[in-house]
């Protein structure tokens, strides 16, 4: 299921970010330099955040749904455990902002940004159970704690609302910001992972399903401009 998720977010990602948030962000009002430029920062930002360990620690799917080491000491896997955690929490916060742009620029954006999160965040936060538990943590434990993380979504997307609402003028320049996540994660994480899998056994499936999320985007986006 991760494996076939991962190939489904490609299509999802990509699609949202170019076809749907991008052009909706440089047909506002914004200066496209500005945009261009916010763009260019977030790539180079998620690469830095990566670089650091900070933003997606360990986050390789390989396998059962993650790469890990084996036979880390208990002390070293327990701060593994920490730094998922820390990075999962503020990637959910993050996201929450993104959606509450989205939904404030254009109801049916919020709804495929919703959803293009949802495609990556499923096999993510199966790979950060799986690291957690690794780490030395307990089922219950590990559930407990990702579901915590997984709630600063919701604190983000209410920080978001409040704070947007009041300063649209910067919301293009999140949308190009969600955007340049949503390419940087697909181009450097995601389909490095897919092309790992070269047999035609296993390409023709990947294909399939990048242009079903680029379908599903396409559907919806023409479904919100003919309403």
């Amino acid at each position: 299921m991760v494996e076939r998720m991962v190939s489904l977010s490609v299509g999802i990602l990509l699609s949202t970010s170019l076809l749907h948030a991008l052009p909706e962000a440089f047909e506002s009002q914004a200066n496209a330099h500005a945009l261009f430029a916010t763009l260019l920062g977030g790539l180079l930002g998620f690469f830095l955040l990566e670089k650091l360990a900070i933003l997606r620690h360990s986050h390789h799917y390989e396998g059962d749904g993650h790469a890990h080491e084996h036979g880390h000491d208990a002390h070293e896997a327990g701060k593994a455990g920490w730094m998922i955690l820390i990075g999962d929490g503020l990637h959910n916060f993050t996201d929450g902002i993104l959606i509450a742009a989205a939904f404030l620029a254009d109801p049916n954006l919020g709804v495929i940004t919703g959803l293009a999160i949802i495609a990556h965040e499923i096999p993510q936060e199966i790979g950060d159970f799986i690291v957690l538990l690794n780490a030395g943590f307990s089922r219950a434990r590990a559930y407990v704690y990702n579901l915590l993380c997984s709630l600063m979504a919701v604190v983000g997307g209410v920080l978001g609302y409040l704070t947007l609402e009041r300063a649209s003028g910067w919301i293009p320049y999140v949308l190009v910001f969600a955007s340049s996540g949503f390419i940087y994660i697909a181009v450097s994480d995601l389909m490095p992972q897919m092309q790992r899998r070269a047999t035609i056994r296993e390409t023709i499936p990947q294909v399939l399903l990048i242009a079903v999320g680029v379908a599903v985007v396409l559907f919806l986006t023409n479904s919100a401009h003919r309403h």
